[in-house]
């Protein structure tokens, strides 16, 4: 398809939009409230969303889906479209939609939270899970939606030190800078394959850092936890010394979608505080074969009907094991774009052109999603909640689940 095409298909989908569109509310018991942090200003550091159990507020903003309009340059370049049109057209159809979670809403101590470390997929960003996140925080998780800097995501950002140059052309009095005065941001956006450039290693190297993102923010979240200051470059409103003795470090888990399902793998490899791990259509591609009897944990696969193929299902059969419990289900009428929020924003027919929606109810597959994964979540980190009434979903027993895979797979490729 031609840019020119694909734009007055963007265009279109202004028709198909409509007031029902938007983020279904999470459905647990708590009220969910979020905030964004950024340790160490630079690349190195770590940035992610929090998701959390929060007290109920009269006045409290719900955040924009997307933080900003580099966002949407992100995403033009990434679905390689022209950034100028594609910003006018993005901000149409998506600028109004809110996350359903409360911006930094005091949080809710409740006993303590067990922990997810979500990890986005490729062209995607922190903000654009938040069906998943917020109903994982719903049930009371503390819930990190982590914005990689491998150079996968479509846009992200973090800050550098302003050269003495750009200090004294500001002119500003040393007495009345703050941190953040001598700080400037730095937009990074998706890298594309370059031309004949081999995919794998780029992947490789990405996966393994994305992992490496992973295991950061879980010792951030170590620290907090532990009551040792920290400092958020992003001087949100959120109070973290709340958060002190709030987490049961105990009971983390990994989960992710497409590149996010590899970095799960990679994640559990790296670090055994993961109990468990979610992979959502796992995109299994960027993962050194050795790996794969290295990790330990129980992985729970949730696919789509329409992404998955045969080569891609045998290199998750290679994590089959006698001993330690390994799950796959798929979500019949589903596609790759069935997890992230773009399914649940777009009109019903511009959605399956695009192909971001399938032929079941997205907010159906969603719960079928989550629910299923609560009950693994119950299973493998010792809760002791009432998710087990779902443990049939597990094994893929109900009229929109295949248990294992819709894909027919030889036994001499496994």
């Amino acid at each position: 398809m031609s840019n020119r095409r694909y734009e007055l298909g963007l265009f279109a989908m202004g028709s198909a939009c409509s007031n029902h569109l938007g983020i279904p509310p999470p459905k647990g018991p708590n009220a969910v409230g979020c905030t964004d942090f950024m340790m160490d200003h630079t690349a190195q550091g770590t940035f992610f969303r929090l998701y959390y159990p929060c007290q109920e507020v009269e006045k409290a903003d719900k955040p924009d889906w997307v933080p900003c309009r580099e966002y949407f340059n992100g995403l033009a370049d990434f679905m390689k479209i022209n950034r100028t049109l594609s910003e006018r057209i993005f901000n149409y159809l998506f600028g109004s939609f809110k996350i359903p979670a409360y911006l930094d809403a005091p949080f809710k101590s409740n006993g303590k939270c067990p922990v997810v470390i979500f990890s986005h997929g490729l062209g995607a960003f922190r903000t654009l899970y938040s069906a998943i996140c917020a109903e994982l925080a719903s049930q009371g998780f503390i819930v990190v939606s982590v914005e990689h800097r491998d150079q996968s995501a479509s846009a992200t950002y973090y800050f550098r030190e302003k050269t003495d140059s750009e200090k004294a052309n500001e002119n500003v009095p040393k007495t009345s800078a703050s941190a953040q005065d001598t700080l400037v941001t730095e937009w990074m956006y998706y890298r594309p394959l370059q031309h004949g450039e081999t995919e794998f290693p780029l992947r490789n190297k990405q996966v393994k850092q994305r992992a490496d993102e992973c295991i950061l923010a879980l010792d951030k979240l170590t620290d907090i936890n532990s009551g040792i200051p920290v400092q958020n470059v992003l001087h949100t409103q959120f109070d973290w010394t709340t958060l002190e003795n709030s987490m049961d470090l105990c009971r983390t888990a990994a989960m992710g979608h497409s590149f996010g399902g590899a970095t799960v793998i990679e994640a559990l490899c790296k670090e055994v505080k993961f109990k468990c791990g979610i992979a959502l259509d796992a995109w299994m591609f960027p993962l050194d074969d050795e790996i794969f009897p290295r990790v330990k944990q129980p992985i729970f696969f949730i696919n789509s009907e329409k992404f998955q193929w045969a080569g891609n299902i045998s290199r998750m059969r290679k994590l089959d094991s006698a001993v330690i419990q390994r799950k796959m289900i798929t979500i019949r009428g589903t596609v790759h774009q069935s997890f992230p929020d773009f399914t649940f924003l777009t009109g019903n027919w511009i959605g399956k052109l695009m192909k971001l929606k399938g032929e079941i109810d997205p907010e159906l597959a969603i719960d079928l999603s989550n629910k299923a994964t609560l009950a693994f979540l119950q299973r493998h980190l010792g809760l002791e909640r009432n998710f087990n009434q779902w443990d049939p979903l597990i094994d893929g027993q109900d009229e929109n689940l295949i248990q294992g895979t819709n894909v027919t797979v030889l036994q001499s490729a496994i």
